[in-house]
């Protein structure tokens, strides 16, 4: 009975090594087609600081250097994988006797990516990438490929640091493919123009004429400011920055300085939107009639001259005018014979219409008429008699008006009236 265990035993073992066998040459012909180029599939084991170990099934494991994990620069090799992650690779080089496997996950995911990047492109699908890395003029993302996100597709509005950028996660578009010079160029302005588009036409649609809002000022042009008021920009005109005249836009606001705006006009159709900052504030002339009245005398500065007078400023806003007949006690041609822009003067005023904002000024009554000079008297010339001439001329007069009845000569001299030049002739009518 012992004698057929132990058969029995000895048939088993060796069916046993048999199968042993069997499986060590089947494996072992599966580690004979391993070769460069190939691809394999395996798991994560360890992670170095500078590379990651995988076990492919193969009688060694397969080394990754950081470099091979992904096609943007890294840190440290646990950015790209974990522990117990399964991973695709190719094999870059093996060598038997000295038992090193060198694998590379970035060449399998970069032909994957390209295949996948080029559908994105045509169906303009939006991608979510993290940013690896901030360079010069731009950012590059890892998507299987380096893709680069030139500074001005990043944001709708200028950035000029983008130094906190690294780690975001952004939303992008593919906007240009080249396989054989490996660029890949994304935009995440695209998508949030696209998106501020639907906004806008939402935003627009709940907003009215003379509706106050807070806003923050985008941007300073020559005409006004951009305004954001929640979404969508309006213009404030130059005009309508301040109640006193302004030259410039950055005169009244910076960039990113939050004010209070009052819609002046909707145009939907053209997506615009007029703002006005100093209607949300107090006007001058409000001011004005509590302040000044007629007679008070105040001190202004001179901003215009015209031909007919002078606008001067009297308080931040309000100019009133100086008729020229105003200016000075004296005739005057024009005003800038004795005013220039920007002096200061001294004005009374002489009548406020708020209503009509208008203000009477005069400079002139502020001061005292000067007294008007003495008339001289002409001295009166004595006239020297010539006797002889006189005498002659005198004698030879009176001849002449003798025979004359309308004349009548006195020692007062002489004299002749109508009623006795015409009274004879008058006579004979009665």
């Amino acid at each position: 009975m012992s004698d057929e265990v132990k058969v029995q035993d000895q048939s088993q073992e060796v069916q046993e090594t048999a199968v042993s066998q069997a499986e060590a040459e089947h494996a072992l012909n599966n580690v004979a087609v391993l070769k460069k180029g190939a691809t394999v599939k395996g798991k994560i084991v360890k992670v170095d600081a500078d590379q990651a170990f995988v076990d492919i099934g193969y009688k060694y494991d397969g080394v990754v250097p950081v470099r091979e994990l992904s096609s943007v620069s890294l840190d440290d090799a646990g950015q790209a994988v974990q522990i117990g992650q399964e991973v695709e690779l190719k094999v870059v080089s093996i060598n038997d006797a000295k038992e090193t496997l060198v694998l590379s996950k970035r060449v399998v995911d970069s032909e994957k990516a390209w295949d996948k990047l080029q559908g994105q492109l045509e169906s303009k699908e939006i991608i979510e990438a993290v940013v690896a890395e901030v360079v010069k003029g731009g950012l590059v993302v890892d998507i299987g490929v380096r893709g680069f996100v030139p500074a001005s597709m990043v944001e709708r509005q200028f950035v000029e640091d983008f130094s906190s950028y690294k780690g975001r996660t952004l939303r992008l578009r593919v906007k240009e493919l080249d396989r054989e010079k490996n660029k890949v160029i994304l935009s995440q302005k695209d998508v949030l123009d696209e998106e501020h588009e639907v906004n806008k036409k939402k935003i627009i649609e709940g907003l009215q004429v003379g509706q106050v809002l807070d806003g923050t000022v985008q941007r300073l042009t020559q005409f006004g400011a951009f305004i954001d008021i929640g979404g969508i920009d309006g213009l404030v005109h130059i005009s309508e920055m301040a109640w006193h005249h302004v030259e410039q836009a950055s005169d009244v606001v910076k960039e990113g300085d939050k004010v209070k705006v009052q819609i002046l006009k909707l145009d939907p159709a053209n997506e615009k939107i007029s703002l006005s900052i100093k209607a949300t504030q107090e006007g001058p002339w409000s001011k004005v009639e509590r302040e000044f009245k007629a007679g008070d005398i105040v001190t202004g500065t001179v901003k215009r001259l015209a031909a007919f007078g002078a606008f001067v400023e009297v308080a931040a806003g309000v100019e009133g005018l100086v008729h020229i007949s105003q200016i000075a006690h004296r005739h005057i041609g024009t005003p800038h014979e004795v005013l220039k822009e920007g002096q200061e003067v001294k004005v009374k005023i002489l009548e406020i219409n708020a209503s009509e904002k208008r203000v009477s000024l005069s400079i002139k009554e502020t001061e005292e008429a000067p007294e008007a000079p003495a008339a001289a008297a002409k001295p009166e010339r004595e006239r020297q008699p010539r006797p002889d001439r006189d005498r002659g001329s005198r004698e030879n007069h009176q001849k002449e008006i003798a025979g004359n009845e309308n004349v009548s000569l006195s020692n007062q001299g002489m004299s002749m009236t109508l009623g006795e030049r015409f009274g004879d002739k008058l006579s004979k009518f009665k």
